[in-house]
């Protein structure tokens, strides 16, 4: 698991359920993409520049048109909705969690 830093999200409107395309910046590792269901407590110009937490070593998945290469973490709200994971403090993109 390594931290990341959105540096571009946008609509899926390809997606089953609805969700947001994202680029993601893991510094050394370079940017990787990601299909995340997160529609319900983000917009995507929020999501830019804000630190995420994901899986980086699973095999890439094909969703649609899109290949998501991490998985993105998130707990579930009472209702089932993704809340997503984050540093507390700035750390820089690639950190790895320990």
């Amino acid at each position: 698991m390594r931290v990341g830093v959105v540096t571009d999200a946008r609509e899926f409107p390809e997606a089953r359920r609805p969700a947001y395309q994202l680029w993601i910046d893991f510094g050394s590792l370079g940017v990787k993409r990601a299909s995340a269901q997160i529609t319900r407590h983000y917009q995507p110009a929020e999501l830019i520049g804000r630190r995420v937490i994901a899986v980086v070593n699973f095999p890439p998945k094909q969703i649609g048109p899109f290949r998501s290469e991490v998985l993105v973490l998130g707990a579930y709200d009472e209702a089932g909705e993704v809340i997503l994971l984050h540093p507390d403090k700035p750390v820089a993109p690639g950190s790895k969690i320990g």
